[in-house]
């Protein structure tokens, strides 16, 4: 659930800070008063794409954070693992959203800077908009599936059929390359025997290589480095180097030793120089040895590096690359040898495959076409209560010519909003007032099978009134019971249902404008009076009567 909203100079808003709670939420005030602007701030947090020109005039950034709370943090946080993003803290996901308007856009997830990629894809892991100009996921046939699926709880059984498919596709495609690639005649054969037995005979690992070419480096430069080596030994431990030099001052030092005791110290320093020297002098002169290669050894080595820069050009420049090139050659090989045994090996396990995903697409189909009638008379109960005297809503399902990722059949929300019209795909329907309570309908009746925290209306109630809009509130609270539900609505008796009661107002002076959002849940008269103004007067006794008796004991 969302627990806490910040907006900084978001369109007409200065600054907002708002604590969120779960349950109902309604969200009221004046027409052209500024409700969308906290619909706004929750699009921004969701990753919609905006402009520069929902800045507050005269400043220059937009602020948009959000505190997300989850109970059971497991989904969400595989959901960020899978992201690359920092994991909740104790069930908290931080969302914080910069717009500025010289400067680059920036998007920060649990203090980690993210895309806008990223917060759209984790904006579908807890929000979803319904509304008029929304998009509709339940409008997405693919969506409408999905839903279906969840509702039959048959979801694992879908993932499962959805990973031997991919493997069976899979599996397919590799018959079909083995079945157009060419046949190897005995010339090509030989060749391709040839370069694997080239490759075996130089690349045994990327170690083997990294030495080989270091060996290949030292032995390029050896003459030079012999050379210098040798002349670096003389000067240290040779007959006239610092070595034989510093002999003849610790002689020197030991007399002035016995004659003047305090000068033992600085014999015992030039002692061990010596000793260091002598053996700096001697790790050279070994290196000088090492130098001193043979003919033969010499001729071993450049021939197998020609090979390597070989085999590297042609296969790639990594011993890693021509390894994996050496193993595809065999394999080519192989089928080559046993083309037929090969293919009728592949094309058993397909067909083995296949049939395991025919009986687990029946199952599904079985599965869904039970829970469609079943889903489709309960969301159908529900739409009378919301004003649809002869609406039918029906789940079609769609039979595939051949086996997809989903199984082998699809669905179709259908839907008629009066007696005597032809059911029509749901995304077909061309009222809004229609589609909103469509959506409340199925989505109270899906609500168990929609994981999605956060549900949000706007004007769900548009083109409705009296007992239809009472109906409508309702439900609103129904669903509230296992989502936090926020709902932009004109009508005081789905507010007056509402557990908490957000005011939009808007203020004027004559050189600015601001809109406000205060809570009024905490104050019945409060509610009374917001619920009066939207009866028609807030100073009429009818009208606060009214709002009292909609507000009831609460």
């Amino acid at each position: 659930m969302l627990q806490h909203i910040k907006i900084q100079n978001l369109a007409l808003l200065d600054v907002l800070s708002l604590e969120m709670e779960s349950g109902f939420t309604a969200v009221t005030g004046e027409t052209g008063a500024g409700k969308s602007v906290l619909l706004g701030a929750l699009s921004l947090l969701a990753g919609a794409r905006t402009d520069k020109s929902l800045l507050r005039q005269g400043a220059d950034q937009l602020e948009v954070e959000g505190a997300l709370y989850f109970e059971d943090s497991a989904e969400i946080d595989a959901k960020l693992e899978a992201l690359g993003l920092p994991a909740s803290e104790a069930g908290v996901v931080l969302l914080r959203r910069l717009i500025h308007r010289t400067k680059m856009p920036k998007v920060q997830i649990n203090g980690s800077l993210a895309t806008l990629a990223q917060l759209q894809q984790l904006g579908e892991a807890w929000i979803d908009f319904h509304g008029p100009g929304e998009p509709q996921k339940l409008f997405q046939e693919r969506r409408q599936l999905e839903l279906l699926d969840g509702y039959a709880g048959c979801s694992n059984e879908v993932r499962g059929y959805a990973a031997r498919y991919a493997e069976w596709r899979s599996l397919l495609a590799e018959i079909e390359s083995v079945q157009t690639s060419e046949r190897l005649d005995p010339a090509a054969a030989d060749f391709v025997r040839q370069q694997i037995q080239k490759i075996d005979s130089v690349v045994e690992s990327a170690a083997a290589m990294e030495q080989l070419e270091r060996d290949y480096t030292l032995m390029s430069q050896a003459q030079e480095l012999l050379a210098v080596a040798t002349e670096c030994n003389e000067a240290l431990v040779g007959d006239r180097g610092v070595g034989t030099q510093l002999s003849a001052i610790l002689a020197r030092m030991e007399v002035l030793a016995e004659l003047h005791e305090e000068s033992a110290q600085q014999v015992e320093r030039a002692r061990s120089v010596l000793i260091e020297l002598q053996d700096l002098g001697d790790e050279v002169g070994r290196f000088a040895g090492q130098l001193d290669f043979d003919a033969e050894q010499v001729a071993a080595v450049t021939e197998r590096m020609n090979l390597w820069q070989e085999l590297r050009r042609h296969y790639g420049g990594s011993a890693e690359a021509v390894l994996t090139k050496r193993e595809a050659l065999a394999q080519q090989l192989a089928i080559q040898d046993d083309l037929d045994g090969v293919l009728a090996k592949q094309q058993a396990a397909a067909d083995a495959l296949q049939a395991q995903l025919v009986e687990a697409a029946l199952k599904l189909r079985q599965a869904r076409e039970a829970s469609a009638a079943t889903l489709a008379a309960k969301a159908n109960e529900l739409l009378r209560s919301l004003g649809f005297k002869q609406a039918r809503l029906a789940i079609e399902l769609i039979d595939e010519a051949e086996l997809r990722e989903y199984g082998q059949n699809r669905c179709r929300f259908l839907f008629a909003p009066n007696a005597g019209q032809e059911l029509m795909p749901l995304n077909k329907i061309a009222s809004s007032g229609e589609t909103a309570r469509v959506m409340l309908a199925l989505k109270t009746v899906l609500a168990e099978a929609d994981a999605t925290p956060l549900l949000v209306f706007d004007e769900v109630d548009a083109n409705v009134g009296g007992e239809v809009g009472r109906a409508v509130g309702a439900e609103m609270a129904q669903l509230a019971a296992g989502h936090q539900v926020f709902c932009v609505t004109h009508l005081p008796q789905v507010a007056s249902l509402a557990h908490q009661h957000l005011v939009v107002t808007k203020s004027q002076s004559e050189d600015s404008t601001q809109v406000q959002i205060a809570p009024i849940h905490a104050s019945r008269d409060a509610r009374i009076e917001e619920l009066a103004r939207m009866l028609g007067d807030r100073q009429s006794a009818s009208a606060l009567a009214h709002a009292e008796e909609l507000l009831g004991a609460d």
